[in-house]
């Protein structure tokens, strides 16, 4: 399979404008997207879970006091942590049972991250998904960040869902089921579609 790098990414976009005029048009308006990529393993996972209905700003302040609070972040260390201390550091309680059980299957090898690298697309998210917390878009998210696979869309993704809206001129905001069918025009570059997506939400707001 393939996997997302820089020249890929490249690639993908160049395949999608040739074939979509209107993410061609959000592509020439605001650029070429960074790749996104995180470090496989524990603490890329438990980002995804920090991340969770959450805005970039708002999650990426807790996931930096996180950071400073737990050094380094391993499965160990947040499972030292008492509840109290990770609730000040912006945690709801929710996230906090969902990082301890994370944190508690990596340490006692309940499940084996490192595995997911053979598996297809299809077969790491079924097996992200047996993890309490772990959904399909923390499991795509994963995929797409960790994995760095080349073809997976998070298509409940709101900020997926508001771009796709205001590029396409929507009346309405598309819900996962619509998006699912208007990214299969992206494939096998869904994981480009989403970081061109992405980037367009961030540079494009009201």
């Amino acid at each position: 399979m393939e996997l997302l790098n820089d020249a890929s990414l490249k690639r993908g976009l160049r395949y999608i404008a040739d074939n979509d005029e209107q993410m061609a048009g959000a592509l020439e308006a605001h650029g070429h997207p960074k790749l996104r990529q995180r470090d496989p393993g524990f603490e890329a996972l438990l980002r995804t879970i920090v991340s969770q209905q959450l805005s970039i700003a708002a999650a990426g302040a807790i996931w930096k006091r996180l950071k400073v609070a737990i050094s380094p972040l391993t499965p160990q260390g947040l499972l030292t942590q008492r509840e109290t201390a990770l609730r000040e550091l912006g945690l709801s309680r929710q996230k906090i049972a969902y990082a301890r059980g994370l944190a508690s299957d990596v340490r006692l090898g309940r499940v084996d991250l490192d595995g997911l690298s053979a598996m297809e697309d299809k077969a790491a998210v079924a097996e992200l998904v047996k993890i309490n917390g772990i959904g399909s878009w923390s499991a795509e998210i994963y995929l797409i960040f960790a994995l760095c696979r080349a073809d997976v869309f998070p298509a409940d993704d709101l900020a997926l869902l508001i771009a796709t809206q205001r590029i396409r001129g929507l009346k309405k905001r598309p819900d996962a089921k619509k998006m699912i069918k208007i990214a299969e025009a992206w494939r096998p570059c869904r994981s480009a579609a989403a970081h061109l997506l992405w980037h367009y939400y961030a540079r494009a707001k009201d």
